[in-house]
């Protein structure tokens, strides 16, 4: 079967109620029909890429927000909102993207990125075509067809199973931080599950683990 990454990524996002999940998919609809006039005589997958890009930025004139919002329904709602405020982190702009561009009919993937802008870990998407790969970087607004990450020796492409794994990480980070160790457990485990080569994943996994047994022993 096929890995819906719109459904699977909204279902990680906290969204497990049928009627609601639809709702949000309708609104990634509607995204695109203010959008679709603008491609309607391009053929081009990239050029249609980077039109869908600039309208993202057109639409939001300050999208990113470092610590932003990750999850897709979120990000949604901040995208379509009337009101001036960010979108999301480099993982909530980059789910967006490549969802609206799953939609399109243009298949991206995603990079990740340990050590981006010597700040960490960061996401971005990319497109292959037959000549090249184009990175695509979404908290910039001039970010298409970007060239600071090409030399980046820890380049890992992403498809969209990793891409809803970094969702249940970056959940299980957020209930690491508040203490909330079983449910922290939980998001990190689906996130290794779907991506099993996931290091940080692991590597959070076990220092919460050993947390949780010395809290055991102390208790």
């Amino acid at each position: 079967m096929d890995f819906n990454l719109v459904e699977e990524a909204l279902r990680a996002s906290g969204i497990e109620d049928d009627e609601r999940l639809a709702g949000y998919v309708r609104d990634l609809d509607l995204l695109l029909q203010k959008f679709i006039p603008s491609v309607k005589d391009i053929r081009d997958p990239v050029a249609k890429a980077r039109t869908l890009f600039e309208w993202l930025w057109s639409e939001k004139s300050a999208r990113y927000k470092s610590g932003g919002r990750f999850r897709l329904h979120q990000v949604i709602e901040a995208q379509m909102s009337q009101y001036s405020r960010s979108v999301g982190n480099c993982l909530g702009l980059t789910l967006l993207y490549n969802c609206l561009l799953g939609k399109m009919g243009v298949k991206p993937g995603a990079l990740y990125l340990e050590n981006a802008f010597g700040i960490g870990p960061h996401i971005l998407t990319f497109l292959q075509t037959d000549e090249s790969t184009i990175d695509i970087e979404n908290i910039f607004p001039d970010g298409f067809d970007y060239k600071g990450h090409l030399g980046n020796p820890d380049r890992i492409k992403w498809g969209d199973r990793e891409l809803v794994a970094d969702i249940y990480h970056s959940l299980g980070n957020e209930c690491f931080e508040k203490g909330e160790y079983v449910e922290a457990l939980k998001n990190y485990e689906m996130s290794i599950k779907l991506n099993p080569e996931y290091e940080k994943a692991c590597l959070n996994r076990a220092i919460l683990l050993d947390k949780m047994e010395a809290d055991k022993r102390a208790g």
